[in-house]
């Protein structure tokens, strides 16, 4: 069994937020799936589904992002799977633009509160994540426009970026997939690539 979890804010005001884009992945890949992610279980709303032919907890935290290793660690200890090798985090990447993906096996947060709690919980950095780039795009001349921190991550997306958006929820649901099925080492060799 693999423990897929999206990280998120509770609560409508956030639904379509940047911060929220982990929550929207797993909305996603249950709707891909015929699943519900509904279930109260491990402080988290929980569904279940087969990729790649393995069963897998769909999870979406309740304790608000700063809290999110609460969920994790309990949902791990509970369905008794290691998190090194069970748990695919999904989440917001400040850092990238909008409408990158990019997966990676472990490493620091980047200053992103939902994966210090994470890797506080579990006391390793090495748990699988699909990072989805919710960053301003740079300008034409190659700067960067800076985005604004939490204030820009907890404010309502605009239409044109949920359409951005919604291109890479589904390639975040393929990564998931090419992840349970060939390995994170693949995934990243075709999911990393510059487009």
């Amino acid at each position: 069994m693999k423990l897929i979890v999206g990280l998120g804010n509770p609560g409508p005001e956030y639904t379509f937020t940047p911060h929220n884009a982990g929550f929207l992945a797993i909305d996603r890949i249950a709707e891909q799936s015929g699943a519900v992610v509904a279930n109260r279980r491990g402080r988290a709303l929980t569904g279940k589904v087969v990729i790649a032919g393995e069963e897998c907890l769909l999870a979406k935290p309740e304790t608000f992002m700063n809290l999110s290793g609460l969920s994790v660690s309990a949902l791990l200890r509970e369905c008794d799977l290691d998190g090194t090798r069970d748990l695919i985090v999904l989440y917001d990447e400040l850092a990238f633009p909008l409408g990158e993906l990019r997966l990676r096996p472990g490493g620091s947060s980047n200053g992103h509160n939902g994966v210090k709690s994470i890797t506080g919980a579990l006391g390793t950095e090495e748990w699988m994540r699909v990072r989805l780039g919710v960053g301003k795009p740079a300008l034409a001349d190659g700067r960067e426009i800076k985005s604004g921190g939490k204030d820009y991550l907890l404010a309502p997306m605009r239409k044109a970026e949920l359409e951005v958006l919604d291109g890479v929820l589904d390639r975040a649901s393929q990564a998931v997939e090419w992840i349970i099925r060939r390995g994170m080492k693949d995934a990243m060799n075709e999911f990393n690539r510059k487009a």
